[in-house]
């Protein structure tokens, strides 16, 4: 579970990233949560982008996508989510400590 600082030191360093995923019409499929996990496995925190043509809404993508990767939201803006999990074997972002 992240803390506020945590979260906060999270989205700053969201601000500067570019979606690395799209999600349009056809939804959240295998194929997709798999490069998710994929990608959060390499990177721990990545953005994704909900195109207006998908018929979920952003959020509920969310909460879907972090369910299925065991990620944690970080932010949620407009059809932007942020999403972060620490990799076990390949820890790339220090986090503040949590006090």
């Amino acid at each position: 579970m992240l803390t506020s600082r945590q979260r906060a030191y999270l989205r700053s360093l969201g601000n500067q990233m570019d979606p690395i995923f799209q999600i349009g019409k056809g939804g959240l499929t295998k194929e997709l949560l798999t490069q998710l996990d994929n990608a959060l496995e390499a990177r721990e925190l990545i953005k994704v982008r909900v195109l207006r043509n998908c018929i979920e809404e952003p959020s509920v993508l969310a909460e879907d996508v972090s369910d299925s990767t065991g990620a944690e939201i970080v932010q949620k803006i407009g059809r932007n989510f942020l999403i972060y999990r620490e990799s076990v074997e390949k820890l790339k972002i220090k986090l503040p400590d949590s006090q």
